[in-house]
């Protein structure tokens, strides 16, 4: 882990769950007046541990109602098949992650779609657009825990 001290992970911590909340708020959460909190957030993002600010959203109420994990074995392992893979999966937005794995499976994609057919969809294009050894899909039926706030230690110096 980058170094970072108390405060930081404090403010790290509270962003990752509200980055909505006043810098007043976060000041005071971590134990900073606010100009101090705020010189610590530019710096956090300036060296790349705060990477972006999003507001989270219900993918079911966006109309994406299946969310499907792809399991990927390439069929040659060039960088010439992993530069086709990864402008292929950049090319789809509905790729919401990629992992390249160790292990049984070389990629672990994480999609959400409307439906099954719009995920037919996607995987002919997929599958058009580069070889694949094997593709299997696992469905997910619901969403049981989601969070995007990594378990930053908040506790000990």
């Amino acid at each position: 882990m980058t170094d970072l001290d108390l405060i930081d992970r404090k403010i790290v911590a509270e962003l990752m769950l509200d980055a909505t909340l006043p810098i007043a708020q976060i000041a005071d959460r971590a134990g900073l007046s606010q100009t101090p909190c705020w010189k610590r957030i530019q710096k956090l993002e300036a060296n790349g541990v705060l990477t972006g600010r999003v507001a989270l959203a219900d993918p079911s109420l966006l109309g994406f109602g299946l969310t499907v994990f792809v399991a990927i074995e390439a069929s040659d392992h060039s960088a010439e098949w992993r530069a086709r893979f990864a402008k292929a999966t950049d090319a789809i937005p509905e790729i919401m992650e990629v992992y390249r794995m160790a292990g049984e499976i070389d990629y672990l994609l994480r999609i959400a779609v409307a439906d099954m057919m719009a995920f037919d969809r996607l995987y002919k294009r997929l599958t058009d657009a580069v070889p694949i050894k094997n593709v299997t899909s696992h469905f997910s039926m619901e969403r049981m825990k989601f969070t995007t706030a990594y378990p930053v230690d908040t506790l000990s110096r």
